[in-house]
């Protein structure tokens, strides 16, 4: 019996509704649905969430009553209160669980409250997304039927004072419904491995006893399982080993950089379909195919609301000003900059959770991740966005027949001005020249600021070429080694001192 023919239970069958109604509509009904579950916390009660429920627009009450937070405001007023103990604070009950989450600033890990609620809408918004597995072309039912392969955190939590903590995807893997099970690989033992390069020689020591048909995780590490299995069995590519394997679930960063490395271990092509699955839940995802965008999930556990990302919304430093004011999903537009706000089956309200986004196709609530509020470059109003890197990475890579796994940039001053620094990762012949030349003409096309600045004040484009085994060993020396984590895009602050010193220091 395959995944998709298990009988799913009752519970989750009838939320399964993949063409309900209107998008404003769905948003309504879950935020009446959150405000009525906490209602009776402190955080409900403070707030007066009894009164905003008996508002004819209670969307508007809501926005108008409860500010907006970030993750320091959050947890120095309430969330820091839950990891004491305390029940019903944000949301009912004593929360047990705990993602350690420290994205790619390189601060210290944030602790977001993981309920069984929010664990039941991201496991109905993954069983959606499967469900519309059955709309690609490209991707044989057979595939979809066989075992499926998530590299992620350890499923052994740190035990705190009366809570567990560890990565959302060691959370998830803990608590894979069992119906699910027989098609989890590596399995319940191997997920438990804290070391990360034990647990990559465990999944390739059982590599062969596996029938994969797809893979989900962050490409860097996916990419580097790959390899070590094609080594470890002198395969010409992962196919031989796994012939049913027909597409790859990737999220937490753009996959276009990976993208030619990635299909150079492939025997045939793979549907690579995107999610959005952050530490605080399961906000959009791909749901048909050569598409790019990824649907919001409307109709769960998460609200969500947008605020412009310009100078009336945040400060040079990406910090939200005082009187920034958020959009509902209706008033939208296509093709501008939003940073994310989300209230959540856990707690989180009205929560800035850091990422910006931009509306592909609004009728259909369809998004892409263009960057993280903090991690852009503006330093004279170039307003380059990681999307825009991104981007101009995968053209330059064509250009140049290149692979670019990694890279990260750097504002620096420069003489009286400023210049962008490009750290780029890439283990063939290069010249470096070519390859600067080639990013900062496709930014040029790309980004009408960046063209201009560029004739003023951004002075200079420098950039130096690593080996791709550069980024993972910074990684590692900063504890941030295995499937979770990503490697910032814009480097600044601290992390960027230590980033100039550890070069320097692997090259000395």
């Amino acid at each position: 019996m395959g995944l998709i023919e298990i009988p799913i239970p009752k519970t989750i069958a009838r939320t399964l509704q993949l063409h309900p109604g209107s998008h404003r509509r769905q948003q309504v009904r879950v935020l009446r649905k959150l405000l009525r579950k906490a209602r009776f916390t402190e955080f409900g009660q403070y707030y007066h969430f009894d009164e905003i429920l008996l508002q004819k627009d209670p969307e508007k009450s809501f926005q108008n009553r409860v500010p907006i937070v970030d993750y320091d405001k959050i947890y120095d007023q309430w969330w820091h209160r839950t990891l004491e103990g305390i029940p019903d604070v944000c949301w009912p009950g004593k929360i047990e669980y705990f993602a350690l989450s420290s994205g790619t600033s390189g601060s210290a890990s944030k602790y977001i409250p993981i309920t069984n609620d929010l664990m039941r809408g991201n496991r109905i918004v993954m069983v959606k997304q499967l469900l519309t597995l059955l709309n690609y072309e490209d991707i044989p039912v057979k595939s979809i039927r066989k075992g499926w392969l998530m590299l992620g955190g350890s499923t052994d939590l740190q035990k705190g004072p009366g809570y567990y903590s560890g990565d959302l995807s060691g959370i998830t893997a803990k608590k894979v419904p069992f119906w699910f099970s027989p098609f989890y690989k590596p399995g319940r033992k191997i997920a438990r491995t804290k070391d990360w390069n034990t647990k990559l020689d465990e999944i390739v020591e059982q590599a062969p006893n596996w029938d994969i048909g797809f893979i989900v995780g962050v490409p860097a590490w996916i990419q580097m399982c790959m390899e070590m299995i094609i080594a470890k069995y002198r395969l010409k590519n992962i196919h031989e080993i796994w012939p049913n394997l027909a597409f790859y679930v990737h999220g937490g960063v753009a996959f276009e950089p990976y993208k030619k490395g990635f299909e150079k271990l492939l025997g045939k092509p793979l549907t690579y379909i995107e999610t959005y699955l952050a530490s605080e839940g399961f906000i959009a995802y791909q749901d048909r195919q050569n598409v790019r965008g990824m649907k919001l999930s409307t109709n769960e556990h998460i609200f969500v609301e947008f605020v412009p990302f310009d100078a009336q919304h945040f400060d040079v430093d990406g910090n939200i000003l005082p009187d920034a004011k958020a959009l509902l999903l209706g008033d939208v537009e296509e093709g501008k900059d939003y940073a994310l706000l989300i209230s959540t089956s856990a707690g989180a309200w009205r929560y800035l959770i850091g990422d910006t986004i931009r509306f592909s196709n609004k009728s259909r609530a369809e998004i892409i991740i263009t960057g993280r509020t903090k991690h852009f470059l503006s330093l004279v109003g170039e307003h380059l966005s990681v999307d825009n890197m991104n981007k101009a990475i995968e053209l330059a890579g064509q250009q140049l027949n290149i692979s670019i796994p990694e890279f990260t940039v750097a504002g620096i001053p420069y003489q009286s001005f400023f210049a962008h620094h490009w750290y780029v990762a890439c283990d063939e012949p290069v010249d470096e020249d070519k390859l600067r030349n080639a990013i900062d003409n496709h930014l040029k096309e790309l980004n009408d600021d960046y063209a201009v600045e560029r004739k003023s004040a951004l002075k200079e484009v420098l950039l130096t070429v690593l080996p791709e085994n550069y980024f993972m060993k910074f990684l590692e020396s900063k504890g941030k080694w295995g499937g979770q984590h990503k490697f910032p895009r814009v480097m600044k602050g601290k992390m960027l001192e230590d980033w100039i010193r550890f070069t320097a220091s692997v090259n000395s």
